[in-house]
C-alpha cells in the first residue's frame, strides 16, 4: 500500500519534508508540492518527480493525494488543517497550529464533529532520542521526583529585522512549552517573563520562569541573536539526580594550542532524526494504525498556544500570570498527550 503524499510550503521546512518522504519514507510517494511560488514549488517537485501546484486547498481536495504536510507559513496552519478535516484526509502539520488559542479552539471542534483525529503536530522534539532518554530516565525513578526543568534556545541571529521578544514567546518557545509537558506529564499553571537590556537595538533575550500543577519549576531561556549559533539544551533535575541533553559534534579542531568544536547553523541537522522518526510515526497512522502515542494532538496545540498568549501578556505585565485552559474534551482524552 503506497501512500500519496502532498507537501504544502516549499520553504526551509517543506523542501526537507519533502526530501523525507522522498528518500526515507517506504511506503510512501511525494506526489504533490505546493506553494504559492509556482517556480519554488517545481524546483522541489522536479528534484524527487513529483507534480508541482500552488492552491493548497485543491491539492488537498485531489483524489491522487492520500495525506498531507503543511509546512505553510504559519497562519494559514488552521486554515488548511480545517480543509483536510473536510476532506477527511490526516495531516502531518507544522508547529503552530495557530498563534491564537481560540482558533485552536475551532480547529478542535472541527476535528472533535468529524468523529475522528485528522492532525498530527511537527513538535518533533517528542521524537527527539535525548529527550526520549530524559523522559525514561524520569518514568523509570531514575532520578527522583523531578524538581526542575532548565532549557536553553538559542539562535545565532533572529529571522527578522522586526523579530521582537513577544514573537521569540510565540514563534519560538512553543517547542519548550510542548516539551515541558510532555516530559513531565502535567500542565502549566504560571508564567512570567523577563528580558535584559542590550547595548544595541537587537532583540534581547527572553527568560520565563513557569510553575506547574505538580509544584515544579521551569525555566526558558529564548536567546534569538546568541551569535555564536544554534544551541538548543535542557537539564531535568530531580531528586537523586539529573539528566540532561549532550552536544553533539562529530568532530574536534585541535589547532594553535585550543580545541574546538562546531556548533550547528540551525536547527535542522539538530532534529534530522526526529523528523525522520515523526514523520514515520505519521506514515504509520496514515496507512492505518493507531494514532501515535507521542504525537501532539490538536489539544496539545491549543495548551502551547495558551501558554504564549499568557507569555507574551506577562511580558507586558511584569507579573506572574496564571495560565487557564478549557477543560479537555474527552475526544483528546483518550490520546494523553502531556499525560501519556
Amino acid at each position: 500500500m503506497t501512500i500519496r503524499i502532498a507537501v504544502i510550503g516549499a520553504g526551509i521546512m517543506g523542501a526537507d519534508h519533502a526530501r523525507i518522504v522522498a528518500e526515507d519514507l517506504p511506503g510512501a510517494v511525494l506526489q504533490v508540492v505546493c506553494d504559492m511560488d509556482a517556480a519554488r514549488a517545481a524546483k522541489i517537485a522536479d528534484l524527487y518527480g513529483a507534480q508541482s501546484a500552488t492552491d493548497p486547498e485543491a491539492v488537498i481536495a485531489r483524489d491522487d493525494v492520500d495525506a498531507v504536510i503543511i509546512a505553510s507559513p504559519d497562519f494559514t496552519h488552521a486554515p488548511l488543517s480545517m480543509a483536510c478535516i473536510k476532506a477527511g484526509k490526516k495531516v502531518m502539520c507544522e508547529k503552530p497550529l495557530s498563534q491564537s488559542s481560540a482558533q485552536c479552539l475551532e480547529v478542535m471542534q472541527a476535528e472533535e464533529a468529524s468523529g475522528e483525529k485528522h492532525i498530527m503536530l511537527g513538535f518533533m522534539r517528542r521524537y527527539d532520542p535525548a529527550y526520549l532518554q530524559m523522559r525514561a530516565a524520569l518514568h523509570e525513578g531514575k532520578i527522583g521526583r523531578a524538581l526542575m526543568l532548565h532549557n536553553w534556545h538559542r539562535n545565532g541571529s533572529t529571522p527578522a529585522a522586526d523579530f521582537t521578544g513577544a514573537m521569540a514567546i510565540t514563534n519560538s518557545a512553543p517547542h519548550e512549552f510542548d516539551i515541558m509537558r510532555y516530559l513531565l506529564s502535567t500542565e502549566i499553571l504560571t508564567i512570567t517573563a523577563t528580558q535584559p537590556k542590550r547595548s544595541d537595538d537587537k532583540v534581547a533575550p527572553v527568560v520565563m520562569v513557569l510553575t506547574t500543577a505538580d509544584n515544579q519549576v521551569v525555566t526558558v531561556e529564548v536567546n534569538n541573536n546568541a551569535a555564536y549559533g544554534y544551541d538548543v539544551k535542557a537539564e531535568l533535575v530531580g531528586e537523586t539526580g539529573s539528566i540532561g541533553t549532550n552536544h553533539v559534534s562529530y568532530t574536534r579542531l585541535d589547532k594553535d594550542a585550543t580545541k574546538s568544536m562546531g556548533h550547528d547553523p540551525d536547527w535542522r541537522d539538530r532534529y534530522a532524526e526526529a523528523y525522520r522518526q515523526q514523520n514515520k510515526a505519521f506514515l504509520k497512522w496514515v496507512k492505518g494504525g493507531d494514532y501515535p502515542e507521542r504525537a501532539s494532538s490538536s489539544w496539545d496545540g491549543y495548551a502551547a498556544s495558551v501558554i504564549a498568549e499568557t507569555g507574551v501578556k506577562a511580558l507586558a505585565s511584569g507579573n506572574a500570570e496564571p495560565i487557564t485552559l478549557t477543560t479537555k474534551p474527552e475526544f483528546y482524552s483518550a490520546h494523553k498527550g502531556a499525560d501519556a
